[in-house]
């Protein structure tokens, strides 16, 4: 599929092509987003970027978890991860992919997202943005000693090097589905 074929289709948001599914899930990610980005900036206002690698890794899986606890599990997935218990699965990587080739396209990454059923459920994806706030631990001049802390917290880490702007990952989100709609 060319380019910019596939990133008009995944861009595609308005309300004819939303589901009931995707709306719900899409209503899933605000809160979730806003209390791991609110957890991040604490931490590096109390302690700086040393602290926002502790909390992430301390504190990111319960958020997912709190906000897991009803009909959707919610988390966050990367085709570069940080954390090796985020590695996605084979449709959350094609869609990954899908999301990759359309920012390089010249999709903004914030208006990249997907859902389908999937195996007796739905599930739903949003892609992420490199932020401002996420540079110190992510971007492309990381300070040696927080670079020691991720290596010490996450050995394996791969989510180094990005720009503001450039695609980190998505939230992955995915429910049964139930025989009635929303």
């Amino acid at each position: 599929m060319r380019p910019l074929l596939l990133a008009t289709l995944l861009a595609c948001t308005d309300a004819h092509a939303a589901t009931p599914w995707q709306n719900e899930a899409a209503a899933q990610i605000p809160p979730f987003a806003e209390q791991l980005l609110g957890t991040v900036r604490q931490a590096i206002t109390e302690g700086g970027p040393i602290a926002a690698v502790q909390a992430c890794q301390a504190v990111a899986p319960q958020i997912a978890s709190e906000h897991s606890q009803h009909a959707w599990q919610v988390g966050r997935t990367s085709l570069k991860v940080r954390n090796p218990d985020n590695v996605p699965d084979a449709w959350e990587r094609a869609v990954l992919e899908r999301f990759a080739s359309a920012a390089e396209a010249g999709t903004p990454v914030k208006e990249l997202r997907h859902g389908e059923e999937v195996d007796g459920q739905y599930r739903y994806m949003q892609a992420i943005a490199v932020g401002e706030p996420c540079m110190a631990c992510h971007g492309t001049a990381i300070k040696a000693e927080v670079q020691d802390a991720i290596d010490q917290y996450y050995p394996q880490d791969q989510a180094r090097g990005y720009q503001v702007g450039e695609l980190r990952g998505a939230f992955t989100l995915r429910r049964p589905i139930a025989q009635e709609t929303p």
